[in-house]
């Protein structure tokens, strides 16, 4: 026997916020509930067949898998009914009471208080199930898992407050019955033409039956009213296996929706169908308008759905996108795989490479095509997940030019922190003799803009990338070259600028370099002593204008804000001191080079090299000494 015991148990804190952001939030859009629930009714068939394909018994002499909608309208309660996989008590506790989602206090803590902007960050995170509560006081759900006994029962109620009941019922059938206890202003929804119309327009998708008790023909006799009769309200067929032609755009909306759990229309998608050889499969891939709250967090489950044979097999298989097309939703359908795969046997089956490359290319397909036929929707785009674009070109080498011809930058082109320049753009406006992509890192687009490196680069109108996102380091280390032309960092090595120099410009240029390494021979000496094991060198630069110094990485040194990114993630970073280098044309250098007192050429050293850290974006590892020192100064003065 099992124990029916009635417990009484409360919310997860998070459900309780959800709760009442759902109600309140989404009530503009409160038929969506239907969708829901309808949509989660789909899944539980989906897992029962994929189950079944090991276990066939979990059938129980019923395999006529179906939805059920009915309504009362004396009782005022609407019923959802499917004989799905069913949950057991435990199952219960764990999907209704919780949410288990990576990143919900985050998720929460972005919320506004503004209904319309909470709405949309609603969407994003997927509510489901408790949608039910924008339009019922009640929700009861019964149910049990396939397999067990009629005993298994679950019963749960909650009025969507604080807490919850659950016990065990008898249920002879397995699968779920969510009923909604209408409120009495809902009470439009106990309608059948309301209900049928909800469903042709969310749910005519759904590729199990969704079936409604049949109306009475009016002509009928008496008898034959008794008689109830359930028909089919949708179409009940796997959308992508139709014609292109045939699907309509609210259609494919429609399932995007459904299967991302998305309350937003997807951006784009791509609808494709592939015959002959040993690769047969029909895709469907969406692109979504926005980002989701927990799409940094690289654990977090994502992927394509896979059906073989448009048999359901499971959820979010990872191996058809890498980590950088996380964002992409959509199905994968193929007669190339067994019905009985798994996803250890994905991991090795000779199909799946050849799927992934192919699946790839396509999405790639889709935004090269975008951004060359709608500039401004390809903005859009890539302000929800361009950084995350960026991680292509470390990841997927086969591909790396494909992605770069993607990639969007802020440059000192127009100075805009709107990333809009790709780098076809940049070579177009490169000068005559440039052979390389000049770019600057920094920890923001300000700090990148005003760096004192882009001093010589401004002055002889040569355009560099500003490049300020944290993936930037990490991108342009595995982004060596572009069209063959190698990209350079501005801020590491000497600066040769042979686009603009002529031969007696740089026979000029070598001139001067000997002669002030004459003159200031005895500053750069002195400075190296001062500064000690902070600096690997000192130098005279090439690369200032108008800024007394700044700090230099090594050619093969890894750049400072790398070093910085990384020692924020907490991995261990060997030392890597920077090259100090001094603008002999500014004053304040001058200055320093005819400074007679030993003390004030200290302070005044000190004080510079600190401008240079604080012009990288960098720490001072004493800020109050720095106060001290340039007050100092100022009162000398």
């Amino acid at each position: 026997m099992v124990n029916a015991r009635q417990e009484t148990l409360g919310f997860q804190t998070e459900v309780k916020q959800l709760l009442n952001l759902v109600i309140h939030s989404l009530y503009s859009n409160k038929e969506i509930f239907l969708r829901e629930l309808i949509s989660n009714s789909s899944d539980a068939a989906d897992k029962l067949r994929f189950e079944t394909l090991s276990d066939p018994a979990l059938y129980e002499n019923d395999s006529d898998l179906k939805v059920k909608i009915s309504f009362d309208e004396k009782e005022k309660t609407i019923t959802i009914s499917d004989n799905g996989i069913g949950m057991n008590r435990d199952e219960v506790i764990a999907n209704l009471g919780t949410i288990a989602k990576s990143g919900t206090k985050e998720f929460l803590t972005q919320l506004t208080g503004d209904q319309k902007k909470d709405a949309h960050l609603i969407g994003q995170f997927g509510v489901g199930f408790y949608s039910s509560f924008i339009v019922a006081d009640k929700v009861t759900v019964i149910t049990r898992r396939a397999g067990l006994t009629a005993e298994h029962g679950v019963k749960w109620e909650s009025a969507g407050e604080g807490d919850y009941t659950i016990e065990n019922v008898e249920k002879n059938s397995r699968g779920t019955d969510v009923i909604l206890h209408i409120r009495d202003d809902q009470a439009d929804f106990l309608n059948d033409w309301r209900l049928r119309t909800i469903i042709s327009k969310y749910s005519d998708h759904i590729n199990i039956p969704i079936m409604m008790r049949k109306l009475p023909d009016m002509n009928a006799k008496e008898e034959e009213k008794t008689t109830e009769e359930w028909e089919q309200v949708n179409r009940a067929t796997a959308l992508w296996t139709l014609p292109k032609n045939s699907i309509t755009d609210d259609q494919y909306k429609e399932l995007y929706k459904h299967i991302a759990h998305d309350f937003e229309d997807p951006l784009l998608w791509a609808h494709n169908q592939v015959e002959g050889g040993n690769l047969d499969y029909i895709s469907l891939l969406y692109i979504p308008a926005h980002a989701p709250f927990n799409m940094w967090n690289q654990e977090q489950q994502h992927g394509l759905k896979l059906y073989v044979q448009r048999v359901f097999i499971m959820d979010q298989v990872k191996q058809f996108m890498p980590l950088y097309l996380r964002f992409v939703r959509g199905i994968v359908d193929t007669n190339a795989l067994p019905l009985n795969i798994s996803r250890e046997i994905l991991q090795d089956n000779p199909i799946i490479p050849k799927l992934h490359s192919a699946l790839v290319k396509r999405v790639l397909d889709m935004l090269d095509k975008l951004a060359t036929d709608d500039p401004e929707k390809y903005a859009k785009f890539w302000t929800q997940f361009g950084s995350i674009l960026k991680e292509g070109p470390a990841e997927d080498f086969a591909n790396r030019a494909r992605v770069a011809k993607l990639l969007r930058f802020s440059s000192t082109h127009n100075d805009l922190p709107e990333q809009m320049i790709s780098l076809d753009d940049y070579i177009k406006r490169m000068k005559p003799n440039q052979k390389k992509i000049y770019y600057i890192t920094a920890e923001s687009f300000n700090a990148a803009k005003s760096s004192p490196h882009l001093e010589i680069f401004r002055k002889n109108n040569i355009e560099v990338l500003l490049l300020s996102d944290r993936i930037d380091e990490w991108l342009v280390g595995h982004l060596s070259e572009y069209d063959s032309k190698p990209l350079q960092s501005v801020a590491k090595g000497d600066v040769n600028l042979d686009e603009i120099e002529t031969e007696a410009d740089k026979t000029a240029q070598k001139e001067k370099e000997e002669k002030l390494k004459t003159e200031f021979d005895g500053v750069i000496k002195h400075v190296k002593t001062i500064l000690g094991d902070q600096i690997k060198d000192v130098r005279m630069s090439q690369r200032l204008t108008n800024s007394p110094s700044c700090l230099v990485s090594d050619e093969n040194d890894m750049g400072i804000q790398l070093q910085r990114m990384l020692k924020a993630a907490g991995q261990e970073v060997g030392e890597v001191k920077p090259i100090f280098e001094l603008n002999p044309e500014h004053k304040l250098v001058q200055k320093l080079q005819e400074e007679k007192d030993d003390d004030r050429f200290r302070e005044w050293t000190q004080i510079l090299f600190d401008q240079a850290v604080l012009a990288e974006g960098g720490q001072l590892k004493d800020p109050a000494a720095f106060v001290q020192r340039v007050n100092k100064l100022l009162l000398e003065i």
